[in-house]
């Protein structure tokens, strides 16, 4: 329903028929990073996307993130990408570093390709607090990719 009789305003598209997207993975902290991939790979595929077009790339950590998303942006084969991954806090300065070099690489990404990243790597204090967001994160990233990819389309169509 629209807010405005007189201004056009576009429609959330959760709609995933058709899209092609690809998510990267870090591998440490693994339990949790397979629960947001799991997560994130139902709700994609509860969304539409065919599983035939997820594509799932994995690195060693949070700071390898942004170079596969990169890589897989630049190649024009995806209309939205996934970074999921999970940072804990630990008893040096380490995690501050970890967590903002990789977040603002992974904006980067999106903001000097044009492809939509869902960052999905969280930033926590414990491992109860990953765990405890790692389902709803996994999946709030498929929705978003998928509500970004449409937006795309949407606007230069």
């Amino acid at each position: 329903m629209p807010r405005y009789d007189d201004i056009y305003e576009i429609d959330q598209n959760l709609k995933g028929a058709g899209l092609k997207v690809g998510v990267v993975m870090a591998r440490f902290n693994l339990d949790v990073c397979e629960g947001l991939l799991s997560s994130c790979t139902a709700e994609l595929k509860k969304l539409g996307v065919a599983a035939t077009d997820i594509t799932i790339a994995t690195v060693p950590g949070a700071l390898e993130i942004p170079l596969v998303l990169q890589t897989m942006a630049q190649a024009g084969d995806f209309d939205a990408l996934v970074a999921l991954g999970a940072v804990i806090r630990g008893e040096t300065y380490h995690f501050e570093v970890v967590s903002n070099d990789a977040c603002r690489a992974i904006m980067e990404v999106q903001l000097h390709t044009g492809v939509p990243v869902a960052n999905g790597v969280l930033t926590c204090e414990d491992d109860d607090q990953a765990l405890a967001r790692m389902q709803t994160k996994g999946a709030d990233c498929a929705q978003a990719a998928v509500e970004m990819a449409n937006l795309l389309r949407a606007l230069t169509e």
